[in-house]
């Protein structure tokens, strides 16, 4: 079968170790829309995620860059060189992210990550790989957790469990925060030089063979779109208030569309319940989902 549980399920993946420069992080930040609204030119907050130590102040980083950092400066398209399993990255779509902080992240610095693969979840139709990953700094200190999964079509139904309900209710009341991104034509191709070279999202013969009208938005450029959005939006541009932030990638952004963020403060919890849709002039498309079921939990 290709994909095989038992093989798979607590398989330890290669150890992987990377580094990051200010410059990456400047990069990243503009692929996710940083700085990219009127004024933020001007702006010193703003200018604190898109200019280098010194000219607005320290360089912030983004929590979701620590997930593309350990694969930022690859040019191949994603492997799925995994322990039992044997799929193709035409069947692949991005399931959910999570990113845990232990303390903010240095503008630039090496580390080492170690990946498990922690569950495969029979969806019926399709399969969901489940992988926990904890990165290091070079004194053993821990930097930051993640967790994501992949959703597999035509993979499932192999007897196995369908896995946890992570549907996050949001309040029967207007949200604190909604507001739009734009998404820029030209966004996919820049986001692909932050380490991801998937072909859906840059060639359109390979997304017209995946089922897609044209080549699709990263999910993980709609995650970091909507994290900056919380930050700078509902946080005044603050990462050190960012403990985690996950979601359930839920639809697909497409050329000309947009990227619609609601979140509503959790009375009861320190955290932001948030959704993201789509903002498209096409009626079918227009509220489409894009990330649901999201948390972003605040530091004490």
């Amino acid at each position: 079968m290709p994909i095989d549980p038992t093989l798979a399920v607590g398989a330890e993946l290669p150890t992987r170790s990377f580094s990051w420069t200010s410059s990456d992080v400047l990069l990243y930040h503009l692929a996710v829309g940083l700085g990219s609204r009127e004024g933020d030119h001007l702006d010193p907050a703003a200018l604190t995620f898109t200019t280098e130590d010194g000219l607005a102040g320290p360089l912030q980083v983004l929590p979701s860059f620590g997930i593309v950092a350990p694969s930022f400066h690859e040019t191949a398209a994603p492997s799925l060189d995994m322990p039992g399993v044997d799929i193709s990255l035409s069947q692949v779509v991005h399931g959910s992210q999570s990113v845990r902080l232990h303390r903010p992240l240095p503008s630039a610095g090496s580390a080492t990550l170690t990946t498990r693969i922690s569950d495969v979840w029979d969806k019926g139709k399709a399969a969901v790989i489940v992988q926990e990953g904890v990165a290091v700094d070079d004194s053993g200190d821990p930097l930051f957790t993640t967790t994501s999964s992949i959703f597999v079509r035509g993979e499932g139904g192999f007897g196995g469990e369908r896995g946890p309900s992570t549907s996050v209710p949001v309040p029967d009341r207007e949200p604190d925060l909604d507001t739009s991104y734009a998404v820029t034509p030209h966004q996919a191709l820049l986001y692909r030089l932050c380490g991801d070279r998937n072909p859906l999202h840059a060639d359109p013969g390979f997304a017209a063979d995946a089922g897609f009208p044209a080549p699709i938005l990263h999910g993980l450029c709609s995650y970091g779109i909507v994290l900056g959005t919380l930050v700078t939006s509902l946080l005044d541009s603050d990462v050190t208030r960012v403990g985690a932030f996950s979601a359930r990638f839920a639809g697909v952004v497409l050329p000309g569309e947009s990227i619609r963020t609601l979140a509503w403060r959790d009375p009861d919890r320190d955290r932001l319940l948030v959704r993201a849709v789509v903002a498209s002039d096409d009626a079918e498309r227009d509220g489409a989902p894009v990330l649901a079921d999201s948390v972003l939990d605040l530091t004490d």
